[in-house]
């Protein structure tokens, strides 16, 4: 999406154009599709949620900002993720878990999302919109549970995991959660 650009309800057309209307879907329902790849996963599933906001009544700044969208896949599609086992920590599980909190101005709602890496990559990863208000502590739970079923999948394969994982976060809170 454009830096610093935030998509708000205020930019809503009561009454779209169909021809507007359809493109906008189109445009926004399209590159979910492409979500599925590990290497546009973080770009378009934020865009996906945001834009899919406004899918009944989009405005002229929704489309703009959709269409920026597309202009960076098109400028980047020969982009990718390298996986390799000289990275970091050859086979080694570690991740990353953050959320904002309150940032959906409409609703207020918080986004969560935790991706988990092997060989300089991506294996597995979530990102979506909290259902109700939560604490800090809730945001360690999800790649928990990813993590252990990735480790006994990894030992199924006779790649056991020696190290503890190590899992990033930023909040305070969960940080001092994880020391206790």
């Amino acid at each position: 999406m454009k830096h610093n650009t935030r998509l708000l309800q205020e930019f809503c057309d009561p009454c779209p154009k169909p021809d507007f209307y359809c493109c906008y879907c189109f445009i926004v329902g399209s590159p979910n599709t492409l979500s599925l790849w590990p290497d546009l996963i973080w770009l378009l599933v934020w865009s996906y949620s945001e834009h899919s906001k406004y899918v009944q009544f989009p405005g002229i700044a929704h489309m703009e900002d959709a269409e920026h969208v597309l202009q960076y896949l098109s400028d980047t599609w020969n982009e990718s993720i390298p996986y390799t086992r000289v990275s970091r920590n050859p086979n080694e599980l570690w991740g990353w878990v953050d959320a904002d909190w309150a940032d959906d101005t409409f609703t207020r709602r918080s986004h969560t999302g935790y991706i988990l890496m092997m060989n300089g990559g991506p294996i597995s990863w979530k990102c979506r919109r909290q259902d109700n208000v939560s604490l800090s502590r809730i945001r360690r739970r999800q790649p928990s549970r990813s993590k252990g079923y990735l480790r006994e999948t990894l030992k199924d394969f006779s790649d056991q995991q020696q190290n503890s994982t190590e899992i990033y976060e930023d909040n305070l809170a969960c940080v001092a959660m994880s020391k206790n």
